[in-house]
């Protein structure tokens, strides 16, 4: 596994822009604020593109590739077209699933269930409806955390409702595919719960 996964603190910064359909962040150190990792929405299709500027935006498929600085491929996050609840694809960097979410019905704030290659429970993602506030929690243990506070250096940067950090746990070991996943979640949480 790549050492930038290794790191349990993540600032994560959506780029801005106008009529922008293309969802694509920066996955930062928050103390030094050097970039870790690029994560690009490539190959969108015409129809895509139009639907993101209506109302059916978050129904609309996506292909998320989470690239370290030197351009190697670490996680991609894919979803099929979703009329109602969504259900979200992770790949390794050699484009085997490792895991996926399925969203929970009828959860106030947002949850999913973040599943491994067999589709079994690893954890859970839960939300706060007041707020950008999620726990992955497994059982009453949290094992990351996403909100938009942070104290430390790159507090300034939070600005804009599209930047955040991830916290995960010192219980997650290192190398673990559960670390992936988390990364992963981030971006299912500005796409499907949040847009």
């Amino acid at each position: 596994m790549p050492d930038v996964l290794s790191n349990n603190l993540f600032f994560v910064k959506e780029h801005v822009g106008m009529f922008k359909a293309a969802s694509n962040f920066d996955i930062f150190d928050p103390e030094s604020g050097d970039t870790w990792m690029e994560c690009r929405e490539e190959g969108l299709g015409l129809f895509t593109k139009i639907f993101r500027f209506t109302k059916y935006k978050t129904m609309t498929p996506f292909n998320i590739i989470i690239r370290d600085t030197q351009g190697n491929q670490l996680i991609r996050v894919s979803r099929g077209v979703s009329f109602f609840l969504s259900k979200v694809t992770v790949f390794d960097e050699n484009d085997e699933v490792i895991g996926g979410f399925k969203q929970k019905f009828f959860s106030i704030g947002g949850a999913f269930n973040v599943l491994d290659a067999k589709d079994k429970p690893v954890c859970a993602l839960k939300g706060k409806w007041t707020g950008w506030d999620f726990r992955f929690l497994l059982e009453d243990n949290q094992l990351a955390h996403v909100s938009k506070k942070w104290a430390g250096m790159g507090k300034e940067l939070f600005t804009s409702a599209d930047n955040y950090m991830l916290e995960i746990s010192d219980s997650v070991p290192e190398g673990h595919p559960s670390r992936k996943l988390i990364v992963a979640a981030v971006m299912c949480i500005d796409l499907v719960l949040k847009e």
